[in-house]
């Protein structure tokens, strides 16, 4: 039947990230996006041709988004190291950029990218926003991304970190390979680029007023790391008299349209800053701790009204476990268990970082949006109810408790197989990569 859908009927439903879960409500799936959203008997008496899934002890809720992430850094993990770096700038200049970065190839980062596909989608992540950092690598990098990327048929915004750390012709290279990709995938359902560059510290001011420049020429929004240690804001207090945040509105770039990740060594003026000028953030909770940069001010930002995203970094991939330590790292700071609450990280998980992405209609489960939905395990231990669902899942489910994920309504994992992908294959792929990328470190 031409207006056929499907029904996926499980024991709860998290609509919209914040709000009280429904228990025994479903969706309708209509194509690649959400019909219907009622409860179990009004869909099934309203569509009874329609196929019927009913899954129960579950939770269907909308698919993570991974705000910010570098697809390459799986090829890094566990890396033999003579010496551990010191701190934020030892780990870039010792350790980062030339054993990882200036060492990645086209074959390598297509294995990297196609292992992570996987293992985002194993994780109930059906968003993702990439950077990818290879100097010597350019150009036509982002082109062998998105080729993969398509064949996992997941949503996401692809960019190339464009640096002048290795040249200023290398740099330009890099903004040209954004604007190429942005140009490509302009009217692409899934996959979009955006403009991207480093940090302040790696790239001069006409740089960054240029990468600007470009980004408002084809309307997307500007990428850039911001003050991830405390290196960044010392640099531009020594060579501007202010700091970062404070630096960027001297340039007249600060505004909705720079997307700014990390933003972990931030003052008062300038967390108010990002307030008012709009700025959007992406939020890594887990990767700040192991470079030692300490622990991003996102309760005081979402005081502030700022778009916060939840993002892996590329460095734990098991979303479940980054939503933990953005619901733990910061009760421990401000010593106050009801700062962050669960809700709170549902939404960053999800509509928060669409927000932070500019993507429409992405991140919740209502008529007329993506139908990109993850199905989760609901047997913990004790009674789930609308008052503790948000804790209960986000404490004691992991990526191996995800079901199934579905992508502009199509399944594109369940019971533990990818639908188009061995994972073990994948696996096999990225360890070769790994090792050829180890023996030139």
């Amino acid at each position: 039947m031409a207006n056929q859908g499907t029904l996926i009927l499980p024991d709860w439903l998290i609509q919209r990230a914040g709000d009280p879960p429904r228990n025994s409500w479903g969706v309708r799936i209509l194509g690649s996006t959400i019909d219907d959203v009622a409860d179990h008997k009004t869909l099934v008496a309203r569509y009874p041709e329609d196929k019927l899934q009913r899954i129960p002890e579950s939770v269907l809720a909308p698919g993570f988004v991974n705000a910010h992430m570098h697809a390459y850094g799986v090829l890094a993990h566990g890396i033999p190291l003579a010496h551990a770096p010191t701190g934020f700038w030892p780990f870039l200049e010792d350790f980062w950029w030339p054993k990882v970065e200036d060492a990645l190839d086209h074959e390598m980062i297509r294995a990297a990218t196609d292992l992570q596909c996987a293992r985002m989608l194993m994780s109930g992540v059906t968003t993702f926003y990439d950077c990818l950092e290879a100097p010597h690598a350019l150009s036509g990098c982002l082109a062998t991304q998105a080729e993969v990327v398509r064949q996992h048929g997941m949503r996401a915004i692809l960019s190339f970190e464009a640096t002048e750390r290795v040249s200023s012709e290398n740099g330009e290279l890099g903004l040209q390979e954004n604007v190429e990709f942005i140009q490509a995938h302009r009217n692409d359902p899934l996959i979009s680029g955006l403009m991207c560059y480093h940090t302040t510290f790696t790239c001069s001011e006409p740089f960054v007023r240029r990468a600007f420049e470009l980004a408002r020429e084809h309307g997307t929004l500007v990428h850039a790391h911001v003050s991830e240690g405390t290196y960044e804001p010392e640099h531009n207090l020594r060579q501007h008299g202010m700091r970062t945040v404070t630096y960027y509105d001297h340039l007249g770039v600060s505004g909705p349209d720079l997307l700014a990740s990390q933003c972990v060594q931030l003052d008062e003026a300038e967390i108010a800053l990002m307030g008012e000028r709009d700025i959007r953030m992406a939020h890594m909770p887990l990767s700040n701790c192991e470079v030692g940069g300490g622990i991003a001010p996102v309760p005081e930002l979402l005081a502030q009204d700022v778009t916060v995203g939840l993002g892996s970094d590329g460095y734990i991939d098991d979303y479940f476990e980054i939503m933990r330590g953005a619901f733990l790292i910061h009760k421990a700071t401000h010593l106050d268990p009801q700062v962050m609450p669960a809700q709170t990280v549902w939404r960053l998980a999800t509509e928060g970082g669409a927000q932070a992405l500019g993507l429409d209609r992405v991140g919740r489960i209502e008529p007329g949006w993506q139908a990109d939905f993850q199905l989760i395990d609901a047997a913990v231990p004790t009674p789930l109810t609308a008052e503790n669902l948000y804790d209960q899942l986000l404490l004691y489910r992991n990526a191996s408790n995800v079901l199934a994920t579905w992508v502009a309504g199509r399944l594109r994992y369940q019971d533990g197989k990818l639908v188009d992908a061995d994972f073990q294959a994948l696996r096999a792929h990225a360890a070769e990569a790994a090792g050829r990328l180890w023996a030139a470190a």
